[in-house]
């Protein structure tokens, strides 16, 4: 019987382990993807605004329009923001995990060329 709970209680902490790391790494994605949509960002903030929902929503995130804020300075973006989604823990029990971010990221990073790659001519 001690056999029998114990086996339960692994794989009930291996289920959450499982489940907070997979949800960690999607949010870890995702910061690494809007860095990279602000770094090579092309047009108004509004835009950009779009891009970063667009991004959650391909990550299954669920970030409200007024869950995070964008400010552009001296040729670096800064966006914070917050969500909370819910992570089954233990089967049946929802867990509110909130997660906060933040990315600063050069804005219109100039494109480096790799040795050996065709460069245009200028006319």
């Amino acid at each position: 019987m001690k056999l029998l709970i114990r086996l339960a209680i692994t794989a009930l902490l291996a289920n959450a382990a499982f489940r907070f790391g997979n949800e960690y790494l999607i949010h870890y994605r995702f910061t690494d993807s809007v860095r990279e949509v602000a770094t090579y960002r092309a047009g108004t903030d509004a835009e950009l605004r779009q891009r970063v929902l667009e991004t959650a929503m391909s990550y299954g995130i669920p970030l409200e329009e007024d869950g995070f804020t964008i400010q552009v300075e001296s040729g670096r973006a800064l966006i914070r923001g917050a969500y909370t989604k819910p992570i089954e823990v233990v089967p049946g029990f929802p867990f509110h995990w909130r997660f906060n971010w933040e990315v600063d990221a050069p804005v219109n990073a100039p494109r480096i060329a790799l040795p050996g790659s065709v460069r245009p001519k200028d006319p």
